[in-house]
């Protein structure tokens, strides 16, 4: 995921983005976070950011097509309409997420956060997260890009309330 560049306000969880278009009746193409990736569908209200800020869409419909998702919002009823919201983030109330363990984390609290070694040195801030089947693996942007598994014996502890994650990690690795 292209991070969004400001850290999303913490009532909004990004749960994808519009990736495309599909068709001439201003279908979309949606590219998910969530795991299972069609359980973006099972919000029926989605914020996208435009110009900086967030407009409500309603699902009007969406499906599994091919290896990705396609759907259609109310209001949105041709190629030019979805065309203007092609690349846009998709949120939702951050209330209307499931519960998660003390010990998870949803990937846009994440994003953002500064990673620092063991020793002190300052890799980065996470850019963004993606899957590799194996382990999730955070893309850390600084002076380089360093891909770290996001595993127990690497992520030593993430902080949210200091906007800081700490790693076991080589910093010339």
């Amino acid at each position: 995921m292209s991070s969004s560049a400001d850290k999303v306000e913490t009532d909004w969880a990004v749960l994808g983005r519009v990736s495309g278009l599909f068709g001439v009746r201003g279908w979309m193409k949606i590219f998910s976070h969530t795991s299972p990736k069609e359980n973006i569908l099972n919000y029926p209200s989605w914020f996208l950011l435009r110009d900086g800020q967030w407009q409500e869409y309603k699902l009007k419909q969406g499906k599994l097509q091919g290896k990705g998702i396609v759907v259609s919002l109310e209001g949105v009823d041709d190629r030019d309409q979805a065309a203007a919201l092609a690349g846009a983030d998709i949120a939702v109330k951050r209330d209307q997420l499931p519960e998660i363990s003390s010990d998870e984390f949803y990937w846009s609290d994440l994003e953002g956060l500064r990673v620092v070694t063991l020793a002190g040195v300052e890799l980065g801030r996470v850019d963004y997260l993606f899957e590799t089947g194996a382990n999730d693996v955070m893309v850390v942007k600084g002076e380089v890009v360093r891909l770290l598994p996001f595993i127990s014996q690497v992520i030593q502890e993430v902080d949210l309330d200091g906007d800081l994650i700490t790693v076991d990690w080589d910093p010339d690795f």
